[in-house]
């Protein structure tokens, strides 16, 4: 017997009767409760607190889909709602958009019915939204509980070796964070999310960096580049100055350091953005794009960015050596990077078969936990010695 009480409450965003009935009957023979929007105005209505999670069609009689999305997203009675966007065609751009808007996943129709309920459980377990989250508590809590993070520096630094193939040696160190605090914040994308969401990005940032450098910046050199995580948010605000006195303190040459463009969230000001990179770069800072092939790094955001380094997403180099689909999508991003003098980093590598077929391929260089696990231990020496292995 469904138990009512405990019924996921599914609002359906689509103005095709045929589809909004094949998915209500889908639903609630799976024990989902179903409400029915078919407009945009009409979602912002019944997009109420029970609602556990929202499939919003793109196209839409009086806004489009991804207007929806983003008031959704900017409401701060609606914004806890996973979305899943449904488009009866699949478009790179449009994935890109609707993911840059907030939405947590894009399913293309048709789509088997299987899939569709093992997405929308995927999506409405991971808690990654923290109002939702089994754990939430209220804002004036998350709020105290980011200021001791940030005042205590609650802060442990992971570094994890980059190695080039070809030559056998090490590239780099990226630096990953992780709080140290029993609490939701633990995750370290629950951190950076409730840290943009209530303007205490930069400072949280800048507190990771300064805590890594304590640790790296000794072993920083033209021969190992420092590879730190970095959002739009903070290539586009004011804080220049203050970025740059964190590697003068540390005395390391921003010519040794890339900072990878993340997409925690989206860039605001294109302009302002590509204003300020420049400044950065004429400084001496390096660029990579993140998440190449993976959905989160559009064409025009490298071509924009015109980045040293691209790094290829991790779910294209799982199984790249059973899967010639993702081999072609990757010798497609290292032709690109040889025309363009661009290092192409191949992420998540985690077999040695993985690491044959990508050198075969022609990446210049990787990491994963098959070389090297993210650790908070740093012995360069150690790390350089794992490629001659590999």
């Amino acid at each position: 017997m469904i138990d009512i009480a405990n019924k996921r409450h599914i609002l359906i965003v689509d103005d095709d009767h045929n589809v909004t009935q094949m998915l209500k009957l889908l639903l609630e023979t799976r024990g989902y409760e179903v409400v029915v929007a078919n407009e945009g105005q009409e979602a912002f209505q019944k997009a109420t607190a029970n609602i556990d999670i929202i499939l919003l069609d793109l196209i839409l009689p009086d806004l489009d889909g991804f207007e929806v999305c983003r008031k959704l997203k900017e409401d701060r009675h609606t914004r806890h709602i996973p979305i899943i966007i449904l488009s009866a065609k699949y478009l790179f751009e449009d994935k890109i958009e609707g993911l840059y808007l907030g939405a947590d996943d894009f399913l293309t129709k048709p789509f088997e019915h299987e899939e569709l309920i093992a997405r929308m459980e995927a999506v409405m377990r991971r808690g990654v939204l923290i109002e939702k989250s089994d754990l939430a508590v209220g804002e004036e809590e998350i709020i105290l509980e980011l200021r001791r993070v940030l005042d205590e520096q609650l802060i442990v630094p992971f570094f994890q070796p980059i190695y080039l193939f070809k030559e056998k040696k090490l590239l780099g160190v990226e630096v990953l964070t992780r709080p140290i605090v029993p609490s939701l914040l633990s995750n370290p994308e629950l951190l950076f999310r409730a840290a943009l969401k209530y303007g205490l990005y930069h400072e949280l940032e800048l507190v990771c960096w300064r805590k890594a450098l304590k640790f790296i910046a000794r072993e920083i050199s033209a021969e190992r580049k420092l590879f730190l995580n970095c959002n739009p948010y903070l290539v586009e605000g004011p804080k220049f100055l203050m970025i740059r006195s964190v590697f003068e303190d540390n005395h390391i040459s921003p010519t040794d350091v890339v900072l990878e463009i993340t997409e925690r969230s989206r860039i605001s000001n294109y302009r302002l953005f590509y204003e300020h990179l420049r400044k950065y770069r004429d400084y001496g800072f390096r660029f990579a794009v993140d998440d190449v092939g993976g959905g989160f790094a559009s064409l025009e955001s490298i071509v924009e960015t015109r980045p040293e380094v691209v790094k290829i997403d991790r779910h294209i180099v799982c199984d790249v050596n059973k899967d010639p689909f993702k081999r072609s999508i990757i010798k497609f991003i290292i032709a690109f990077c040889k025309d363009n003098n661009i290092i192409a980093i191949a992420e998540g590598i985690e077999t040695k078969e993985e690491l044959n077929a990508l050198r075969e391929l022609g990446v210049d260089a990787g990491q994963g936990y098959f070389l090297y696990r993210p650790s908070p231990e740093l012995n360069i020496d150690d790390m350089a010695k794992v490629i001659d292995n590999a």
